[in-house]
């Protein structure tokens, strides 16, 4: 798999958008609601690039089987910190290492500037969880009925950090 970086998002919008959509209708709490239109997913992915957020692909034979951003903290005292958001695998690629090596990818990008914190929060229930335990996330807490799933029923949300630095 090969990992890259976009910094511009008009080349990979298309496949981005079908990609997020597809992730949503197998029922991922991505902070949308099921249906997500074209033009949500456009508009999201329009917006997610930012002088705080560095968004990475994985690639397999030339498709786009995964994304996972960083997102960098503006506060003054807390420029230490990033949080892992958005990785997501296409549903052909899942069980392929895909997530993880995205995850690992994105922990060397914010090591490499400077990040020695990372945070990201998952739902409790969901498949995700082994994942960020196997790579050393610590579980500091749970918060019930922080989120909705893609159908509207609401999810607990367990939050994770790791130290990196």
């Amino acid at each position: 798999m090969e990992i890259k970086e976009v910094t511009e998002i008009e080349s990979y919008k298309e496949e981005l958008a079908s990609l997020f959509q597809t992730v949503v209708a197998d029922g991922a709490s991505m902070n949308y609601l099921y249906p997500m239109s074209k033009e949500t997913a456009f508009s999201y992915w329009d917006s997610v690039l930012s002088d705080q957020v560095r968004l990475f692909i994985g690639l397999l034979d030339g498709e786009i089987a995964g994304t996972v951003q960083l997102h960098y903290s503006d506060k003054e005292n807390g420029r230490h910190r990033a949080e892992i958001a958005k990785l997501m695998t296409s549903t052909k690629a899942r069980r392929k290492g895909v997530a993880r090596k995205l995850l690992q990818h994105a922990e060397q990008a914010a090591k490499s500037d400077g990040k020695t914190l990372l945070l990201l929060d998952t739902e409790k229930e969901g498949p995700a969880n082994l994942l960020y335990q196997s790579e050393g996330y610590v579980l500091f807490g749970e918060v019930p009925d922080f989120a909705q799933d893609a159908f509207g029923a609401f999810l607990a949300g367990n939050f994770y950090y790791k130290l990196i630095g």
